[in-house]
């Protein structure tokens, strides 16, 4: 059997840590017609990990129904995960009169905003009518 990579949990952490950091929320300001803009975003991350180990010392096999006599064995494993978001929230635009926000618009958001809206809308007006008529 190929031996296969050791586990390094600490290679985990130190991704995590290389990814997450301030120059992801704000990004590389640029100019444009004398007015300068800074992406805002919003960053959420997160990392786990585990590992494991076992072994049967000799004379421990046992028998299992269906699965037959266990002999002597040893093992171990290990993993992990890493996931990041990221979602754009504005801009910072610096110009001569100041400094502006600008959030950025979720347009899903406001798709499924007036959804939700739409659906309270009609349900009222369903139970308005269906009192009215009794």
């Amino acid at each position: 059997m190929p031996d296969s990579p050791a586990f390094d949990p600490a290679a985990l952490t130190r991704a995590a840590s290389d990814v997450l950091t301030v120059r992801r929320v704000f990004g590389e300001a640029y100019e444009r017609g004398g007015t300068l803009v800074i992406p805002v975003a919003k960053i959420m991350g997160g990392t786990g990990n585990g590992s494991g180990t076992g072994s049967l010392g000799a004379g421990a096999a046992r028998e299992e129904p269906g699965h037959g006599p266990h002999g002597e064995s040893e093992g171990s494993g290990g993993g992990g995960g890493f996931a990041v978001r990221v979602r754009p929230i504005g801009a910072y635009v610096i110009d001569d009169s100041g400094v502006h926000w600008r959030p950025a618009l979720d347009l899903n958001r406001v798709i499924l905003g007036g959804q939700a809206v739409g659906i309270v809308v009609s349900l009222a007006l369903a139970l308005a009518l269906r009192r009215r008529r009794r």
